[in-house]
Formats: structure tokens, C-alpha cells, sequence
């Protein structure tokens, strides 16, 4: 129970008797916390009042979550909220991630940077053309334009490697021509310049998943090195920042590609994170990656690489962005109707007949739709099965029922009028268990994360991976320790990201907390809401066992409800001799 003290105070807020989880993966403690001017001011045995008592009997008390891959750009500049993370007890998010983003951007090149942003990321170029005011050239306006919002949680943003080649190089960037010595030099210093605004980085992708709707290769996919080099130089010239890399690994070799980042790392002393997956065209490669990242690391070379703990999977469905049959012409043709008036028409025969006979990969502008079949989509069902068996697969069960994998998922799509979803993981998942999830969260090395929150929207929903991580692994599955868990997702984090004023329950430091009912976190069936610019869709989802979170001293969640309370700003990063790093590795 929460109480007001009306006598003058000592204190903002007082969280007594929880078992307090510090960060650091020490054992709990039972404890009271003190809170004044949004940092904590006493742990454990202290007198004084509070204007408000927060009672947290049989309750755990942990730092506030730290997500450091995910892609709210855009959403922070029209939203106040940035659901669904802040609703999984995260506090601070870093955005930016995957090369793109919107800043630095030249007013004749934003429509390159909506629709690159809407081809990786699955953001509706309406509800950024609705959405984004535009109010910034340079990075550093971004940031001042950031800052006009207030939020339920802070952000740090990376500098992203696709909207900075746009900027310099022009059409010569989205051609993929080679930056020349004066690009390079030009690059160094913006990113020199973003790092002394705040951004907390760059980032770039090397994958050719990464496309525009029209089908173009994002223009940092095949960057040299020195390009690399130069901007990774900008931020040792600043004196703080890391990289962020996401790549397919193919060009030339692994090998040689991960002696490019150990280079790039030597020589500006920046560390480096990258997503880890298991592809399931090559499900051992990821163990090469890991060992890769650990054997950087004993050379004193920080390169870490981000895991999820679960498969990435996709949510197909009439009512997302993306279903098996979007590529077909008829399909096409009834899209924009309503849902209900489009699983009249899909109910008909002849429309069905025409869906089925269509070639749906031709006309998709969906470029995962061909690495997936109907081998690896699953009906997802209610409460949702993120753990499907193969003779679970629509083909399995088409086969069974005697029909094809095409009508049977054409079935349980126009099922519970048209609000069904088709589960289609897409990595992790090429033997049909947890295991490759599992021992990637056991390498040390490792960082949760990968849950794309604010990116997707229409057909991944994986910014709960905080919730996930509790609920599975550690209450169900009982694989990680309550200290441990916390540990990931509060100081492991905030150390990657070079946050030291955030991540432990430390006197001194900020005060972003979570009160949890542990043994009962969860979330809801993710579920389609229609509340982004231009009536933009996207998947959500309710969550349970947060009773309290706190950003900057200020209570902005109390069982998973919005308090109207938006603390949450732009955090800029700080140079490297102005830290204070004391966190556990």
C-alpha cells in the first residue's frame, strides 16, 4: 500500500520491506530504500519520513531494466510511451540501433530514410510521414528535438551508420559506392560531433535482410573497413561511445569479418556488440561467433555479442502487417477493407480459389517470406506456444487432415473472425527446443537483449523479453537465480552501454527501480492496437507482477497502469575519464 506523509519530509519516496536485488548478483537482502531528487539517498537501516511509503512486503525490489537494442526513433518524438518495453520494467532503452535511423538527414533525403526504416523495422511510412516533424538537420537538432518530449522512460541514442552515409554521400550511398578519403574524414567528424551531443555510439548492419520496400539493399551493407575505422576513430576522438553490428557473416568469411571488427576495436579502443543468432541454414555458426567474442575478450578486445531468450519469431496474421497469402494479387486487392469485411470476402470460395492458385513469395515485398515454409509455421494459439513440435507445423497437420499447408493456414487465419495468428520462428530454433537459447544466455560474454521494442510492429512482438527472461528461465524453468536474472538486465546492460549512473541499487545513483511480484510476472496473447499516427497498427501486450516501477524517483507504473508521470528524457553520454565504472562484468 502506498501512504502520504503531509509533515515535511526527509525523503521523496521510501520502499520498505522488500527483498532488495541489487544488480550485481549478489544474494537479496531484506531492506528499506530511501529515494530524494530522483536518486537513491539510503539503502538497508535509516530514519526519517517520506512524502510517500511504498510497502513492499514479499515483494522484490530491483533496479530498473536496461534495453540496449531497440528502435524507438521515431516513436520518441510522437509518443509519450514507449510501449510495450516500458511496461516490462524497462527505465532506459537504446535506440538507434541496426544503422538507421533519422538523423543526421538533409530535407531532400528524409522520404530514403522513412522508407529504409520502413522496410527493416516494419514501421508504415504514413505513420512516420504523420509522426516525425522534422525538426532537426544534424544529429544534434535530433536530440534537442528529443528532448522537447517528455517520456515514461530515458533514451540514449546511436548514431546510425545508414542515415550518416546518406548524408555525406548522397545517391552515391544508396548505390553503394566505395566513400572516398574526404567522405571518411567527413564521417569522423560527425560522429566526433554526435558523441559530443549525446549519442551514445553508432551502429550499422551488414545483413542483406536489411531492405527498402522497393527492395534496395540498405546502403551500409558493404562498407569497408576504413570507412568502419574512420567513424569508430570519430568516437575515440570524443573519448566515449561503442558500435553496434548486425551481419550475415558471409563476406569474405566469418573469420575475416571478425578480424575487421578486432582491428577496428585496437585501433579506437571502442567496444563493439553484435547480434547472435542461430541461422537455421547454419545452426552451428553461432558457437563460432560466441567463441570468436570470448577469445576477443582474453585479448583484452571488448566485443559482445547480444542473444535473445527465445526464437525471433514472426506473427502472421490478417490483422498485422504480414500474413502468408500478402503477396498474392487478390489478397492485395480486398487489404485495405476492414478485417471484418475481408474475412467475409476471404470466406468465399472463388476469392479463396483465387488466394490459393496465386504465387505468394512474386509479388511480396516481404523479403523474410522466403526464407520460411510452411515447415516452420505453427498455429499460434491462445495461451500463445512459443515452443511448437515439428508434427506441429501446418504441413504436419495439413498432411494429417489430408489438404494442403496453403488451405490449412488459410483457414486458421480467417478463424476467430480473422484475429488468429501463425507463429513462424525464424531463429533459434532449428532443432524445435530452447536449448541453443539456453546456452547462449549461459555464456557470460553474452548480452540479453535483441527484443526490437518499437520496431515490427505489425508482426514481431519481442520487447518483453525482460518478462520472458523472468517468467521462463528463471521462476519456471528455475535455470538462472533471481540474482543472476537481475543481474542481466539491469547492470550487464548498463555496463555495455557505458551507463554508470544507472543499473544497481547503489546510494548515489539514479533512482529507477522495480518493485515485481516475482513468481507472478507475466504477459497477456499479444493483440493488434490501432493507436500510432495515421491510425498506424501494431502489436501489444498486457503484463502483470510489475506492481511498481520508478524512473527518476517518480512512479510512472503501478500494475502495469501509466501514472501520467513522464521523468524520462534524452541521456547523453559521458567521455570516458568522467566515468566512474564500478559495475560487474
Amino acid at each position: 500500500m502506498d501512504g502520504l506523509n503531509r509533515e515535511i519530509s526527509d525523503f521523496d519516496i521510501i520502499i520498505k520491506n522488500g527483498t532488495l536485488v541489487d544488480g550485481t548478483g549478489a544474494k537479496s537482502k531484506q531492506g528499506d530504500i530511501a529515494i530524494k531528487n530522483g536518486i537513491i539517498e539510503a539503502i538497508g537501516d535509516f530514519s526519517g519520513k517520506a512524502n510517500q511509503v511504498i510497502d513492499a512486503t514479499n515483494l522484490v525490489v530491483t533496479p530498473g531494466f536496461v534495453d540496449i537494442h531497440t528502435h524507438y526513433d521515431g516513436q520518441a518524438i510522437w509518443d509519450s510511451q514507449l510501449k510495450p518495453s516500458s511496461i516490462h520494467g524497462v527505465t532506459t532503452v537504446v535506440m538507434g540501433n541496426c544503422g538507421v535511423g533519422f538523423a543526421p538527414c538533409k530535407p531532400e533525403d528524409r522520404v530514403k530514410l522513412v522508407e529504409l526504416m520502413e522496410g527493416v523495422e516494419d514501421i508504415p511510412a504514413p505513420v512516420m510521414h504523420e509522426g516525425l516533424n522534422w525538426q532537426w538537420e544534424t544529429f544534434e537538432e535530433y536530440i534537442k528535438a528529443l528532448e522537447k518530449n517528455k517520456l515514461d522512460i530515458d533514451i540514449c541514442a546511436l548514431l546510425p551508420h545508414a542515415a550518416l552515409r546518406v548524408y555525406v554521400m548522397g545517391e552515391r550511398a544508396i548505390k553503394h559506392e566505395v566513400a572516398t578519403k574526404e567522405d571518411m574524414q567527413i564521417m569522423r567528424k560527425l560522429a566526433k560531433e554526435a558523441v559530443e551531443a549525446g549519442a551514445f555510439g553508432f551502429s550499422t548492419s551488414r545483413t542483406i535482410s536489411h531492405k527498402s520496400l522497393k527492395g534496395e539493399y540498405t546502403p551500409t551493407l558493404r562498407a569497408h573497413e576504413d570507412e568502419l575505422t574512420a567513424i569508430a576513430m570519430g568516437l575515440s576522438d570524443a573519448g566515449a561511445g561503442f558500435m553496434e553490428i548486425v551481419s550475415d557473416w558471409n563476406e569474405p568469411d566469418p573469420e575475416t569479418e571478425f578480424e575487421v571488427l578486432k582491428r577496428i576495436v585496437k585501433i579506437s579502443g571502442r567496444p563493439v556488440v553484435f547480434s547472435c543468432t542461430q541461422r537455421h541454414d547454419r545452426p552451428h555458426f553461432w558457437e563460432d561467433l560466441m567463441a570468436m567474442a570470448r577469445q576477443a575478450q582474453k585479448e583484452g578486445l571488448p566485443i559482445r555479442p547480444v542473444v535473445t531468450p527465445r526464437p525471433i519469431g514472426l506473427l502472421l496474421g490478417l490483422n498485422g502487417s504480414q500474413n502468408p497469402f500478402s503477396g498474392t494479387d487478390t489478397y492485395k486487392s480486398i487489404s485495405d477493407l476492414p478485417l471484418d469485411r475481408r474475412v467475409i470476402e476471404m470466406r468465399k470460395d472463388e476469392i479463396k480459389n483465387k488466394i490459393l492458385s496465386e504465387d505468394p513469395i512474386k509479388g511480396s515485398t516481404f523479403p523474410l517470406i522466403n526464407r520460411i515454409g510452411y515447415t516452420q509455421m505453427y498455429r499460434f494459439g491462445s495461451p500463445p506456444n512459443y515452443n511448437p513440435k515439428p508434427e506441429e507445423s501446418i504441413e504436419a497437420m495439413a498432411n494429417q487432415k489430408g489438404m494442403t499447408a496453403a488451405e490449412l493456414a488459410y483457414e486458421i487465419l480467417i478463424e476467430n473472425d480473422g484475429n488468429n495468428f501463425i507463429y513462424a520462428p525464424l531463429v533459434n530454433y532449428a532443432d524445435h527446443t530452447f536449448g541453443v537459447c539456453k546456452k547462449m544466455l549461459d555464456d557470460k560474454n553474452a548480452i540479453m537483449g535483441l527484443g526490437d521494442g518499437g520496431a515490427h510492429v505489425g508482426f514481431i512482438l519481442d520487447a518483453g523479453y525482460p518478462t520472458w527472461l523472468i517468467s521462463y528461465w528463471s521462476v519456471k524453468q528455475k535455470a538462472y537465480s533471481m540474482e543472476e536474472t537481475v543481474r542481466r538486465l539491469t547492470s550487464d546492460t548498463a555496463n555495455a552501454a557505458g551507463l554508470n549512473d544507472r543499473g544497481l541499487l547503489k546510494v548515489g545513483l539514479k533512482a529507477d527501480i522495480n518493485i515485481i511480484d516475482w513468481e507472478n510476472v507475466g504477459s497477456s496473447d499479444p493483440f493488434m492496437t490501432q493507436d500510432l499516427p495515421a491510425g498506424g497498427k501494431r502489436l501489444m501486450q498486457y503484463t502483470k507482477g510489475y506492481v511498481t516501477t520508478i524512473v527518476s524517483g517518480k512512479v510512472t507504473y503501478k500494475n502495469g497502469k501509466f501514472t501520467k508521470e513522464r521523468p524520462g528524457t534524452v541521456v547523453k553520454s559521458v567521455k570516458d575519464e568522467e566515468k566512474t565504472l564500478e559495475f560487474i562484468n
